[in-house]
């Protein structure tokens, strides 16, 4: 049945929003230290405190309401008008969500507010819940539809903010409660009973809402070029390639020691198994650039992997990136990553190595395979690591200007216009590698686009965090609305993770896991959204049901908590 005028009231309402709050007291001590001898000498230390550390979790939201007109604003916190619209006065002057429209995204309304922090967001008991804009009856808690009808829909995007220390946070929901409505069939009459049916009936999306605007944001087609600096430096100990003697495990095999293409290799590996799971409609290709050695009469670059969907080929081609790179530094000439004749050892004897870093080079290969075999309609990416700066080897060659080679790739000459994110590890040149980032049409320069590891264990998380800028939105859980607030209410709730652009699945792995993160402390604004729907070819069934639930998150401080949880 689909004619919503045929469909009696349906009771969507929420008792209580819950946010766990964890304070703790201040305790201090004052102690003073005096010494007198027959010389006179005094050192006092006064006044010394303890003091402990806060943990406080705020939070604000914006909700809105599809009846069949648009999203509509139902209620926010904080709203200083009460017209539904997330709103706050500071300093005389109003900031309101939409003020803040997300221009990538034509269906954007705005954004929970930027300028709100610890100091500016009010206590929930100050919340204001709106009218129900169908009926305009009052609403005295966060969800208090009362006259749902099919086709009808709703979204809540909370924003998160620990104001102190960092910490784990669960969502959790409690009190969920179903009744049925009215009687539609015969053999309910005669029964005399109804089950309760809207919990199945609606669908549900839960995720994290990284713009906080209200507005699942899934992946579009981009093409990706992972553009690596295998130059003998990111693996030989005599170059500073080791940067750790303590043992590395790389695809369940143990490496001695650790060096900076292991920790490339770990890192664009997740990057790949991330877009795969999260099915981002992606191609990923791999290119690769060295310098030369004396007997060469071209630089050593090309691609390893060529643009494919497979990103099983893409994990393939990226394993053993120490073998590729001795293949191509140490094997003889003409050499290949693949040909394997090289010597992978980190603290072999590296003389006579090929030098050089041709960065130039491997971008404008990167661009030639883009150009060739990219998609049409999809973003162009490439991502360009190197812990050098751009000069000759002993060949005879001259090596490409890096900048005009990211100047081109941003300007589609000769390739389609490139996003061009650069990666400058250790000692590489910063000021190089920074000019040449920024965005397809961009003069480049772009702080945004560059990302500056000095240590270069975090080589792995810059990968994490292009993998969440890549991918669309993280859906944390997509079933019927009954199904999710289930999971919600069982057991501490569901961990959320405080970095997205890791491997973590809230449902699969235990709340300790490694690859979950506590959220930042500061006041460092986090979304996280549900949205609901009941479908337009929804059935009688569901007349009169009414569906209620309680929502809230859970925090406890990060030091000292493995993320494990209350017992």
């Amino acid at each position: 049945m689909t004619d919503k005028d045929n469909i009696d009231t349906i009771g969507l309402s929420r008792r209580t929003l819950l946010a766990g709050l964890g304070a703790v007291g201040v305790a201090s001590a004052g102690a003073g230290l005096g010494t007198t001898a027959y010389f006179n000498d005094t050192e006092t230390f006064e006044d010394n405190t303890l003091t402990a550390g806060n943990l406080d979790l705020l939070v604000d939201w914006q909700q809105t309401y599809d009846f069949g007109e648009g999203h509509t604003f139902v209620s926010a916190h904080p709203d200083h008008d009460g017209d539904g619209e997330q709103s706050v006065e500071i300093d005389g002057d109003v900031y309101k969500y939409s003020d803040f429209p997300d221009e990538d995204d034509e269906d954007s309304n705005g954004a929970n507010l930027p300028v709100l922090n610890c100091e500016n967001i009010p206590p929930l008991s100050e919340a204001d819940f709106g009218t129900d804009p169908v009926t305009g009856e009052e609403m005295e808690t966060l969800v208090q539809f009362t006259d749902v009808k099919p086709g009808d829909s709703g979204e809540v995007t909370f924003s998160l903010h620990l104001c102190d220390n960092p910490g784990y946070i669960w969502m959790q929901a409690d009190n969920v409660t179903e009744d049925g409505g009215a009687f539609t069939e015969p053999e309910d009459v005669a029964a005399g009973e109804n089950a309760a049916d809207l919990g199945d009936a609606i669908q549900a999306t839960l995720w994290y809402d990284e713009d906080c605007d209200n507005v699942y944001d899934a992946t579009s087609p981009v093409d990706i070029m992972l553009t690596l600096d295998f130059s003998g430096s990111m693996l030989y100990d005599q170059f500073g390639g080791v940067i750790s003697d303590d043992d590395i495990e790389v695809d369940g095999t143990e490496r001695n020691g650790t060096t900076k293409i292991d920790l490339v290799e770990l890192g664009t590996r997740q990057f790949v198994e991330y877009l795969e799971g999260q099915g981002s409609d992606v191609q990923v290709g791999v290119a690769y650039f060295d310098g030369e050695g004396s007997d060469d009469s071209e630089p050593r670059t090309g691609i390893l992997q060529p643009l494919t969907d497979d990103l099983d080929d893409v994990d393939d081609a990226l394993s053993g990136l120490r073998e590729k790179v001795a293949n191509l530094v140490t094997g003889t000439s003409p050499s290949d990553p693949n040909d394997d004749d090289g010597d992978p050892d980190p603290f072999a004897n590296a003389n006579g190595i090929a030098e050089g870093t041709y960065i130039g080079e491997g971008v404008d290969d990167a661009q030639d395979e883009l150009a060739s075999n990219g998609r049409s309609g999809a973003d162009k990416h490439n991502i360009i690591l190197s812990d050098g700066e751009s000069f000759n080897g002993t060949g005879s060659t001259q090596f490409s200007d890096p900048e005009d080679a990211a100047a081109d790739a941003r300007a589609a000459s000769p390739a389609p216009a490139t996003d061009v994110f650069t990666i400058s590890v250790g000692s590489a040149n910063d000021a190089v590698l920074q000019a040449m980032a920024g965005a397809a049409g961009s003069s480049g320069d772009e702080e945004a686009y560059f990302f500056d590891v000095d240590d270069p264990l975090n080589i792995p998380a810059v990968f994490g965090t292009l993998a969440a800028q890549t991918a669309g939105e993280k859906v944390i859980m997509q079933d019927t609305l009954g199904t999710v607030l289930d999971a919600l209410a069982d057991g501490n709730g569901v961990p959320l993770d405080g970095n997205r652009g890791t491997l973590y699945d809230e449902f699969e792995e235990p709340a300790d896991a490694p690859y979950r993160e506590p959220f930042d402390g500061g006041g460092v604004m986090h979304c996280v959204a549900l949205k609901w729907e009941l479908p337009i070819d929804v059935g009688n069934e569901v007349q009169g049901d009414t569906l209620g639930f309680d929502l809230g998150f859970y925090t406890e401080q990060a030091r000292h908590n493995d993320g494990s949880g209350p017992e």
